[in-house]
């Protein structure tokens, strides 16, 4: 007879809309621990424009995939689904409940449906696109990926260079496009029950989550922040250097962009960014939707005490 099914809550939606905190009430209430699922918390010294969680809520409830690697390591959708994968065998193993809270929707898809971890690295090939988007520009290699995978174009933001060459990499070393590679196969997650729920705030009430985020970001001192990481030798080409909040903070310490001006910069991304994420999270059919963190603490808690009933 094969064992139980063990639970596992998943907590996602946009930026700003109350999942830490969700996730860390029910992590208190029901005893449990909380595997990051954000693409920014995984790196050193990014602490204040990721919002990662402070020492005291770390005190309070044992958290994962956090300050994992530097900012100018690399990792993959496909290196955290392996590392938190076991981050859930350690939780099992105390007997506690896992909650992978945020909202990097490529991380919980490699975690849930696993990921194709593709061919090794082509430095060669990667050199000849990299040039080619410097000689061009990023749209030019962007419309190359479309015409070859227009569904991973669709996804990829032009911008987001390592994504497009890579992409670009594993068509060209497989002849088969990334898109469908990465479609859910046998790399599934096995032995759980994973309940998901979503948190969608009202438009005007997110846009009031993310300027009051945006203040209290400057305010705690994202700026120092880059200058010790600049100071510290890191580009600000990097890419996480390059995510909403940092790029607008680089460019104020470089005196190409007033306070003012960045703080409405960072507004305004956070809210595409929202957008973003609510479209392909919208993609997932498995996820319960919830206007405010109270109802969907209500459900998740529904749903343990079900999963407990004879």
């Amino acid at each position: 007879m094969a064992p139980p099914l063990r639970p596992l809550i998943a907590i996602v939606g946009p930026t700003a809309s109350g999942k830490s905190d969700l996730g860390l009430r029910l992590a208190e209430e029901c005893g449990g621990e909380i595997v990051s699922c954000d693409s920014l918390q995984v790196y050193r010294g990014l602490d204040i424009g990721s919002a990662k969680p402070t020492a005291e809520e770390r005190r309070r409830v044992p958290h994962h995939l956090l300050d994992v690697v530097d900012p100018d390591e690399p990792f993959s959708a496909a290196e955290y689904a392996r590392r938190a994968r076991s981050a859930l065998i350690e939780i099992a193993a105390r007997g506690r409940l896992p909650l992978v809270v945020g909202g990097t929707g490529l991380y919980l898809r490699a975690l849930l449906q696993g990921l194709f971890a593709g061919p090794s690295r082509d430095l060669d090939l990667r050199g000849r696109l990299e040039s080619l988007a410097r000689r061009f520009g990023e749209g030019r290699l962007h419309r190359l990926l479309a015409r070859v995978d227009p569904e991973a174009a669709g996804r990829i933001r032009p911008r987001d260079r390592v994504r497009v060459v890579r992409a670009l990499e594993v068509y060209c070393k497989t002849g088969r496009p990334i898109s469908e590679h990465q479609r859910p196969g046998a790399e599934a997650l096995q032995g759980y029950r994973t309940i998901i729920v979503g948190l969608r705030p009202e438009r005007a009430a997110l846009r009031a989550a993310v300027e009051r985020r945006t203040r209290q970001m400057l305010g705690l001192g994202l700026l120092d922040e880059v200058r010790a990481l600049l100071a510290r030798g890191y580009a600000a080409e990097l890419r996480p250097l390059r995510a909403i909040g940092y790029r607008q903070a680089v460019a104020v310490v470089r005196g190409e962009m007033s306070p003012a001006d960045a703080e409405r910069s960072i507004v305004t991304e956070s809210l595409r960014l929202a957008k973003r994420q609510m479209t392909w999270f919208r993609h997932q059919a498995r996820v319960a939707w919830f206007p405010e963190p109270e109802a969907a603490r209500r459900a998740v808690l529904a749903a343990l005490e079900a999963e407990l009933s004879p």
